[in-house]
């Protein structure tokens, strides 16, 4: 199988900026590297549920986040490298179906936190497709800013499950860090939803 479908042209500062846009009480976990740095260039956030260290976690913790808190809109922000670790969550969540929930894959075809190496979806693994065989109620892929502005808009519907491959460049921009301490990250998104420290 050659190369085939490698990311694509779209930024991904950009893209995580507009969907992030007057974002008001949106919960955001992000998958491990890249789309954590993207979500804290775009302004950290006591609703930002940053991961480290949990290849393959970032959808299931969304599910759960979601399931808990069905009145809050959830976004799921990780790369392809991330959701091809984790891609049996798919078929979880879409049995589960929290109307609450989008997962946005920044797909650049690549697995940028190892080297650059070409991934799955680089070789023609479509992760959209794949949700919306499992029985997502809402798929797409995204090639342009019309699309993800599409996407944004339809974060805070809470009308059923949705799942957006955004095709993205193969590039890694410099490394904005969020917080690294995860009990801190932990307590601090418990607070912004009323909860005590654990």
């Amino acid at each position: 199988m050659g190369q085939v479908n490698a990311g694509g042209a779209l930024d991904r500062r950009e893209v995580v900026q507009k969907l992030l846009a007057g974002r008001k009480d949106l919960l955001v976990v992000t998958g491990l590297g890249s789309p954590s740095y993207d979500v804290m260039a775009a302004g950290d956030h006591d609703n930002n549920y940053y991961l480290w260290a949990a290849m393959g976690s970032a959808a299931m913790v969304g599910l759960g986040l979601a399931t808990a808190k069905p009145d809050h809109s959830v976004l799921v922000i990780t790369g392809d490298g991330e959701m091809l670790m984790g891609m049996g969550g798919l078929a979880t969540i879409a049995t589960r179906k929290p109307a609450n929930l989008t997962i946005a894959i920044l797909d650049n075809g690549h697995f940028g936190e190892t080297g650059m190496q070409v991934s799955h979806a680089g070789l023609g693994v479509n992760l959209d497709r794949v949700a919306q065989a499992c029985g997502f109620g809402w798929t797409r892929e995204i090639r342009d800013m019309a699309g993800v502005e599409d996407l944004r808009s339809r974060l805070s519907s809470r009308d059923g499950v949705k799942l957006a491959t955004i095709k993205v460049k193969a590039e890694n921009p410099p490394r904005v860090l969020p917080p690294r301490d995860g009990v801190y990250v932990k307590n601090r998104f418990r607070a912004a939803l009323g909860h005590t420290p654990l």
